[in-house]
């Protein structure tokens, strides 16, 4: 039992109803989504940038593999929330990492979510058509 086990690091992540466990380990850029990879989960170009914008922001690509577990949501959120997860996990990396994050707005929970619709209405704000006869 000498083998030496990697240190990982782990951080969670979450946007709209999407929730992310992040596992950040000494590697070489390689990013896995429930078991697929960067370019099989995530088909828009867009999504797929916002996943590694924080390891990018501190130069730090090609330093750390990205395991990642993702449930609930749309992709949107999944990548968003994906992103809060490295932001985090980065931090129990180097401490002195925050104020960087901080600033790109990494380490922010978005609050933004959908609204709930109201009884008596079709929607969350819509109302019926008022008419007076």
């Amino acid at each position: 039992m000498s083998e030496a086990i990697a240190q990982e690091f782990l951080g969670t992540g979450r946007r709209k109803t999407s929730v992310a466990r992040v596992r950040l380990a000494p590697g070489t850029g390689k990013v896995t989504i429930n078991g697929r990879t960067l370019e099989t989960y995530f088909g828009l170009e867009q999504l797929r940038w916002q996943v590694i914008q924080p390891l990018q922001t501190i130069d730090m690509l090609t330093k750390y593999d990205i395991k990642a577990n993702v449930k609930g949501g749309g992709p949107s959120g999944q990548a968003g929330a994906i992103r809060h997860g490295v932001a985090r996990a980065l931090l129990r990396v180097d401490a002195n990492l925050r104020p960087a994050l901080k600033a790109e707005g990494y380490l922010t929970r978005d609050p933004r979510m959908k609204e709930r619709k109201k009884y008596g209405q079709p929607g969350a704000r819509r109302r019926f058509q008022f008419s007076k006869r």
